[in-house]
């Protein structure tokens, strides 16, 4: 390599697990190379790897700063770059989407100070516009509604445009009564002031984690006979908005649509959401008895005891104690790698998933007078059961907490707590006394001598009367998902039609193939690109392959195996008239093993 940077050296932290990109700058001889870890946001000189010493503090800038409250203890990071334009860094943020969470407030940098340039408050505050769709206080203690998936940029006129998440928590929202303005919106600013356009909200009040995961395609498409200007963004629900790129207005209806009521105490579900009439959507959305999986009589029995038991009413069925059904699941329909977009055709190219997730609400009323122990098993169930298990088990993607004392010391489990690991935030929010609880919990212990009162720990642990027990993926006995295939799709979508041009599946399960099943489609992550000689190149699946589609047809004309999972989105490129392909495979998702590598192909 011509440099390294490492911002950790000669530090016991981590980073922060997942990057997706940096971002650079130049202006003659000065180039940058912007990149955030941990809660820092660096400028690097280009063409040596050191911080630029007048970028910031010593290049650089603590993401924490300047967000209207103090929220030093939280977790906030950038797992996606910021954008560009002119001489300003718009950056975004990654949460924890949990009970304590910080702001998701978009900010613009001074790209030679660190400056802050502007910003504009995702959650209102008093007397900006959506305030009145929020508590009157919850800028003070609200979090999230913030743009982790990045942005898209028109730099003609001037305008960014910012795809946010969810309100924290993710999953009940009594604490936030409203629609919940500018969470889950498309959020249009002047790239120069930070001057809000326009916005379109796609979910009010959301209940599910519909982030939208991927910033929106800028495409110019002939719909009703005259080529207009838009954005096209696509959603986890399976749902493309398609939104003139100038004002924000739907240019194929929208209907807002009544969907059902919470039973969850205190909660106050949105009672309608929107539904785009045109295109339709690009994945399943709704689950009856007829579409589960019928692989062997076995497992259909399995499931189907299952889905008898779960709340199932449709799209936007709220969170529930007795497990409600989400379809697609968590990561989509469409995820992180979002969509491509091919001027030619006019098609919109986005591949998705169609795996069921239950989503099971608790009641964490505080068991008060008990010991430290117990009092820490509530405080793990409100912070930590989301991503480890309700019993500490772990989950596909996240480690067991059952043995924990066997392997890793009583410090490292505080600085892992203290600072965050990998993709577990900080939990620096904990007062001592909830340290001291969750600590004696994870480590399985009698309480020490000393200990707090066990009725300490409860007044701060966890201000809401619902947690839940994880995300969990609908599988059957044999691990395969509780619903007949396709698992993964590849669609093409005409937008001046506002019709699907075709979709095959994505992916193949190999032991599945073996015994004479046609491809299934797997869960996939990380997007497509579409070439102008006609291919369309993705990896994501999780067979751990690369392909290249007839982007007319969706017929598979190429594929080739991968040394781990390519979840990224490949780069195509060409140097002195060769061209090439490249894919960052990392794997490590979806229980596949992990990599290291970058892989390119060249076209002959």
């Amino acid at each position: 390599p011509l440099w390294t940077f490492d911002p950790f050296e000669g530090s016991e932290m981590s980073g922060p697990g997942i990057n997706r990109g940096l971002v650079y700058w130049e202006d003659g001889a000065d180039r940058r190379i912007f990149h955030v870890a941990g809660p820092m946001l660096y400028a690097l000189d280009a063409a040596t790897g050191r911080p630029v010493e007048t970028f910031g503090a010593g290049g650089q800038v603590d993401l924490r700063d300047d967000l209207g409250r103090d929220v030093s203890d939280l977790y906030v990071t950038a797992r996606t770059p910021g954008i560009v334009f002119e001489d300003l860094l718009i950056q975004g943020t990654s949460l924890s989407e949990g009970p304590a969470t910080a702001p998701g407030h978009l900010r613009a940098y001074d790209v030679r100070t660190g400056a802050i340039a502007w910003t504009f408050h995702t959650i209102p505050h008093p007397g900006e516009p959506g305030h009145e769709t929020w508590p009157p206080d919850a800028w003070k203690r609200s979090g999230g509604a913030n743009a982790w998936a990045g942005f898209s940029l028109d730099a003609a006129r001037g305008l960014v445009f910012a795809p946010t998440g969810s309100a924290a928590f993710d999953f009940y929202g009594g604490d936030r009564h409203g629609a919940n303005l500018y969470a889950n919106s498309i959020v249009a600013l002047d790239a120069r002031t930070g001057r809000l356009v326009w916005h379109y909200q796609t979910v009010h009040h959301d209940l599910w984690d519909r982030d939208l995961p991927a910033p929106p395609n800028l495409v110019t498409a002939e719909i009703d006979g005259q080529r207009r200007d838009a954005v096209a963004q696509v959603t986890k629900s399976g749902f493309v908005f398609v939104l003139d790129r100038e004002t924000g207005a739907p240019l194929f209806p929208v209907e807002e649509r009544p969907v059902p009521a919470s039973d969850l105490r205190g909660e106050a579900a949105w009672p309608t959401q929107p539904f785009p009439t045109a295109p339709p959507p690009f994945a399943r959305q709704t689950l009856a008895e007829a579409d589960l999986t019928d692989r062997t009589p076995e497992a259909r029995a399995a499931v189907l005891d299952q889905f008898r038991r779960i709340r199932n009413d449709g799209p936007f069925t709220p969170p529930s104690e007795e497990g409600t059904l989400v379809f697609p699941g968590f990561d989509g329909g469409a995820e992180w790698g979002g969509a491509a977009f091919d001027p030619e055709t006019g098609h919109l190219v986005v591949n998705s998933n169609e795996m069921p997730w239950i989503l099971t609400m608790v009641d964490v009323a505080p068991t008060d007078g008990q010991t430290l122990k117990a009092a820490g098993r509530y405080v793990y169930t409100t912070q930590c059961a989301a991503c480890h298990g309700a019993d500490r088990a772990g989950q596909q993607d996240v480690p067991a907490l059952t043995d924990l004392a066997a392997r890793r010391s009583e410090a490292a489990v505080r600085q892992a707590l203290a600072e965050g690991r990998g993709r577990m935030p900080s939990f620096g929010h904990l007062t001592d006394e909830q340290h001291a609880a969750l600590l004696t919990y994870l480590l399985d212990r009698d309480d020490p001598p000393g200990a707090p009162a066990p009725e300490a720990v409860h007044p701060e642990a966890g201000a809401l009367p619902y947690a839940h027990t994880g995300w969990h993926r609908w599988l059957d006995p044999d691990g395969y998902p509780a619903v007949r295939p396709p698992w993964g799709t590849l669609t093409s979508i005409d937008l001046g039609r506002g019709a699907i041009a075709w979709q095959v599946p994505l992916g193949a399960v190999p032991e599945l193939t073996a015994q004479g099943l046609p491809p299934t489609g797997t869960e996939n992550y990380g997007g497509p690109v579409v070439t102008a000689g006609g291919l369309i190149f993705i990896a994501a699946t999780k067979d751990e392959k690369i392909r290249a589609f007839d982007k007319r047809t969706g017929r598979v004309l190429w594929e080739a195996d991968l040394p781990a999972g390519g979840y990224a989105t490949p780069a195509v490129y060409a140097v002195d008239g060769r061209q090439y392909v490249v894919v960052a495979a990392g794997g490590g998702k979806m229980g596949t093993p992990s990599g290291d590598a970058y892989v390119a192909f060249a076209l002959p």
